[in-house]
């Protein structure tokens, strides 16, 4: 779906942003009506103001002291563009604290619907964009965001391994990426037999889906998980473990909603874009593959399987050593890959972890520049030897649940030698309640905050 401003000022009518006093600019009419109604600027309050003969002049939308709930809410303005009738809109005032380029924004994201199985309207009010935003960007942004939505909130009955095929073709043909995938056996004969292993027991065919863009230029190489649904293997989930497993290719949809963004804000030109999405349904059949198993990976390295469960990494770890091989820049995972990270910092916040101490700060700061907050984690040496079993070079689920969201990047670390950069990020990929500008359901993470960080990473 797409993402729009008003297409002019002309008719818009005028929304005020109020803390505590009413605009100066009200007539005393508007004002009356406004006391009237008990409108005090208390946060999410809204007042729509006649023009005195029927007609529509304007609204007041509060903001609530700095220190309250606008101030503790992303994307708050979205609560106005749901709230406001359709049509134009400009603001007329800007409270001290509100950031024009994240209500801009906002006031985008929530006119996302996912309206694939049943009729669903987003906001349908219209917004002027304001006075120094940089509109087009925002609207990548924005539609960017909608596709990874879009994505996650597919049903793997109609996203499994061929449809999240199908998408990254379709998203290839619109940008101009060439494209290369690997299916079924062909994967043994071409080295990724972990791919293969974790995905061979599906009705659909386990893939690497390969997407490359730019001859020139630093190599940014993102890979992202794509387990289309995952039952747990043979260590099979509980029902409600599995309630929320389509989601479990969140981390393709997300490097397949940043490939989008980078392009259509200019940012791939100059670059050789790479983007690696191993595609597999973690299912059960008599070609599951076992706990106990061992699996030799594309790097070379033995992984003993102490459980069916941890099998994004798994297939992210043959991507990741093909990805490496070309000796990137930047190979970056992107991966709905532990419930430990989700224990340690909830849905909102995902961890990422990487080495580089600047390039670490860079993308913290700017994912709270960008309203797309992450927190770095640690790549913690002393737990190297939880990840190494004895029988094998690795284990892919250590005992004990310690730390597990560190032990699962540190497992990938492993297949990343070869880039000159590596860093992971832990996403959750679902909004579990809706919130302002996201809908309850799939969910960007991480996106914003990398290509804001981008031209620093790049620069090192």
């Amino acid at each position: 779906m797409t993402a729009e401003f008003a297409a002019s000022d002309a008719d818009a009518k005028p929304l005020w942003l109020v803390r505590d006093e009413l605009p100066g600019a009200l007539d005393g009419a508007a004002r009356g009506w406004a006391e009237a109604c008990g409108f005090d600027g208390s946060a999410g309050q809204l007042c729509l103001l006649s023009d005195g003969s029927g007609g529509l002049a304007g609204a007041l939308f509060g903001m609530g002291k700095p220190d309250g709930k606008a101030g503790r809410e992303r994307f708050f303005l979205a609560k106005a563009a749901v709230a406001l009738p359709e049509g134009a809109w400009r603001i007329e005032t800007w409270p001290d604290g509100v950031d024009r380029s994240e209500a801009a924004l906002a006031w985008l994201l929530a006119q996302y619907a996912f309206g694939r199985y049943r009729k669903a309207d987003g906001a349908k009010a219209r917004l002027v964009p304001p006075e120094g935003v940089d509109a087009p960007r925002l609207i990548a942004m924005a539609e960017a965001e909608f596709l990874t939505r879009d994505l996650i909130n597919t049903p793997a009955s109609d996203m499994g391994p061929d449809a999240l095929e199908e998408a990254a073709r379709a998203l290839a043909g619109r940008h101009g990426f060439a494209v290369e995938v690997i299916a079924g056996d062909d994967l043994l004969d071409r080295n990724f037999p972990m791919i293969h292993a974790v995905g061979r027991a599906s009705a659909q065919a386990p893939r690497l889906i390969e997407l490359r863009r730019g001859e020139s230029g630093p190599a940014l190489t993102l890979v992202g998980k794509g387990v289309c649904f995952d039952t747990g293997g043979l260590d099979i989930k509980p029902a409600a473990g599995m309630k929320l497993m389509k989601k479990d290719m969140g981390g393709a949809a997300t490097v397949l909603g940043l490939a989008q963004m980078l392009v259509a804000t200019g940012a791939a030109e100059g670059m050789r874009l790479r983007v690696l999405i191993p595609a597999v349904e973690n299912a059960i059949s008599g070609a599951a593959f076992r706990p106990g198993d061992i699996l030799t990976s594309r790097k070379g390295l033995t992984v003993e399987v102490n459980n069916t469960d941890a099998e994004g990494r798994l297939v992210l770890a043959d991507a990741m050593a093909y990805g490496a091989e070309a000796e990137p820049d930047w190979l970056v995972t992107m991966a709905t890959l532990t419930g430990a990270a989700r224990v340690a910092l909830g849905p909102d916040l995902p961890p990422f972890y990487c080495d580089d101490d600047a390039a670490a700060a860079a993308i913290q700061a700017a994912g709270l520049a960008q309203c797309d907050p992450v927190w770095r984690m640690p790549f913690w040496a002393p737990y190297e030897a939880m990840i190494e079993p004895g029988i094998a070079d690795l284990d892919n689920a250590p005992a004990g649940g310690m730390a597990g969201s560190v032990t699962a990047a540190l497992f990938l670390r492993r297949f990343a030698a070869g880039a000159a950069h590596y860093a992971h990020f832990d996403i959750y990929g679902w909004q579990p309640s809706a919130a302002p500008g996201r809908t309850q359901g799939g969910v960007q993470q991480g996106a914003r905050a990398l290509l804001a960080a981008l031209p620093e990473l790049l620069a090192r």
